[in-house]
């Protein structure tokens, strides 16, 4: 018998409709922590990010047993367009748009996993990472949001765009203008990361 870990998401997807709930284990574990660092990075609460990726799974679940899972081969592009959709709901239900700010809360450089480092280069990479959430702060909403979504997602511009609703060069433009307006703030500010 192949262990869970080998298998293809799919296939795990499939053994978990079967009945093994340990596959619906790995599959977690395989794919949490890009989904919870997106989540927390737009909602910037620990507390809220823990309930929404809690949300995420049992969105997922109710989906597989309800057999109404149909994204072969694309679970976790799929899974962080639930993920971005609850987001969105819970901003909406408070009526305001997600932001990036910083908080004294755990953030998405707690939550990566780094080699083991000196104090010092954890030091300097904390000031780089707390320099670029304040920037990241300052960008428009669609710049920040697919900025986010590339590089700590992970995610192509394809699905980007399709969690964004909006076109591959739309994505691309936003993320190109987005780079100009931080390497413009970097520049003013004479920041070097």
């Amino acid at each position: 018998m192949t262990p869970l870990s080998r298998l293809t998401d799919h296939d795990l997807i499939n053994a978990f409709i079967a009945g093994n709930v340990n596959a619906l284990e790995t599959l977690v574990l395989r794919h949490k922590d890009k989904l919870y660092s997106s989540i927390l990075f737009l909602v910037k609460d620990k507390f809220l990010a823990e309930d929404i990726f809690q949300d995420v799974f049992i969105r997922i679940i109710d989906t597989m047993r309800g057999g109404r899972y149909t994204e072969e081969g694309k679970f976790l592009p799929w899974a962080m367009r639930i993920a971005h959709n609850l987001c969105v709901d819970h901003f909406r239900k408070v009526k305001r748009t997600p932001t990036i700010k910083n908080s004294e809360d755990q953030d998405i450089f707690e939550v990566l996993n780094f080699t083991e480092e000196s104090a010092e280069d954890k030091m300097i990479k904390r000031q780089s990472h707390s320099r670029v959430r304040e920037m990241l702060d300052k960008l428009p909403e669609d710049q920040r949001e697919v900025i986010i979504l590339r590089h700590y997602a992970d995610m192509s511009f394809k699905e980007i765009a399709q969690i964004t609703n909006c076109s591959i060069n739309t994505a691309l433009g936003r993320m190109r203008y987005g780079l100009i307006n931080l390497r413009k703030m970097m520049v003013q500010k004479q920041i070097a990361l």
